[in-house]
C-alpha cells in the first residue's frame, strides 16, 4: 500500500519538475553565436521540442517507465542514465562515508550528553551541535579548505587533480557535520526520555547496571526518532553533496546538475530530480519497515 501510495507522489514530482524546467529562461542549445532557423527548427525536431508540452510529457513519462531519461542534451553520444550510473557511485560512497561517520559520532556524543545531563560535557556538546545545525554547509566547506589546504597545507583543496584516500577527508566530514549535530540533539533528547520512564526504572531497581539496561532495554527504543530522521537525513546527504561536490571538484552527481541547470539540459535536470526523488521514497519505506523491526508494538498492529 506504501509502495501504490507513493506513485502519485512521483507523478507529482516528475510533472513540477518537468514544468519548472519548461518555464526556466532559455533553451538547451541558446548559445551567443545564434543558429539559422531551419538548424534549429532540425535540432528541436530531434529531440521532440517542438511537440506541444502534454505530448513532451507523455513521452517523457514512457521513457521513465522503462528506465530510459532520454540523451542529454550539452554532453553528446551520453543519455541521462549513463551520467547517472557513472556519477552516483561516486556521490553514494561520499554520503555513505558521511552518514556513518555522522551515526558514529553524533550517537555517542548524544549519548554521552543523556548520560551526563545538565553536566559540563552535556552543556558543551549541546553548544557545539548548534553551531553544527546553525552554520550552512557552503559555508563549512570553503574554510574548511581555507584553513586545512591553504594556510596549514595539510590536505588537498580539491578532489581533482589529487590522489590518494586524503582527497575525500574534508568532503566527508563537511558533508557530516550537520548530520552530526542533528543527530546528536535527536540521541540526546530520546535517550532521556527513554532512561526517564518506567520499565528503566523497574530494571534499576532489580540491580541491574546502566550499562546492561541501555543494551538490552534502552538502546532500540531510543532508536526511533532517529530512524524517523534516518531516511530523509540519507537522501539530505546525497543531494546535500551537490555544495560538496561543486567546492572539492568532485565529479559526481551534483556537478553534473549543476552543470545542467546552467546549460538548460532539460533531461540531465530531470533526470537527477527523478532519481533523488525515487531514493527519498525507498528510503522512507525502509525506514518504515525498520520501526516494525524496533518496535514490537507496530509489528503486532
Amino acid at each position: 500500500m506504501r509502495i501504490l501510495g507513493a506513485i502519485p507522489t512521483l507523478l507529482l514530482v516528475i510533472a513540477v519538475a518537468f514544468l519548472m524546467v519548461r518555464a526556466a529562461p532559455g533553451g538547451p542549445f541558446d548559445s551567443e553565436r545564434a543558429l539559422p532557423p531551419d538548424v534549429e527548427q532540425n535540432i528541436e525536431k530531434a529531440y521532440h521540442l517542438d511537440e506541444p508540452l502534454p505530448a513532451q510529457f507523455v513521452r517523457y513519462l514512457a521513457g521513465i517507465a522503462v528506465g530510459d531519461f532520454g540523451p542529454s542534451f550539452r554532453y553528446r553520444d551520453y543519455t541521462v542514465s549513463e551520467i547517472i550510473r557513472q556519477a552516483f557511485p561516486l556521490s553514494m560512497r561520499l554520503g555513505a562515508m558521511a552518514m556513518l561517520l555522522a551515526l558514529i559520532v553524533g550517537v555517542s556524543a548524544g549519548m554521552a550528553a543523556a548520560l551526563h545531563k545538565n553536566s559540563m560535557l552535556d552543556r558543551l556538546i549541546s553548544a557545539v551541535a548548534m553551531l553544527g545545525i546553525s552554520v550552512p554547509i557552503f559555508v563549512v566547506a570553503p574554510l574548511m579548505v581555507l584553513v586545512f589546504a591553504v594556510s596549514l597545507d595539510w590536505l588537498p583543496a580539491s578532489y581533482a587533480g589529487s590522489a590518494g584516500a586524503d582527497r575525500l577527508i574534508m568532503p566527508i566530514i563537511a558533508l557530516a557535520l550537520p548530520q552530526i549535530a542533528y543527530i546528536a540533539r535527536l540521541t540526546r533528547a530520546s535517550m532521556i526520555e527513554i532512561m526517564a520512564s518506567d520499565f528503566v526504572r523497574t530494571a534499576r531497581a532489580q540491580g541491574l547496571r546502566t550499562a546492561s539496561i541501555i543494551r538490552y532495554h534502552a538502546i532500540k527504543p531510543a532508536m526511533l526518532p532517529l530512524l524517523s530522521y534516518m531516511g530523509p537525513a540519507i537522501a539530505a546527504v546525497l543531494t546535500g553533496s551537490i555544495v560538496v561536490e561543486q567546492v572539492f571538484g568532485i565529479p559526481g552527481v551534483g556537478q553534473f546538475f549543476i552543470s545542467g541547470a546552467l546549460n538548460r539540459d532539460y533531461t540531465l535536470v530531470l533526470g537527477i530530480t527523478v532519481f533523488y526523488a525515487v531514493i527519498v521514497i525507498v528510503l522512507n519505506l525502509v525506514v518504515d519497515l525498520l520501526y516494525g523491526f524496533l518496535d514490537p508494538r507496530i509489528r503486532s498492529r
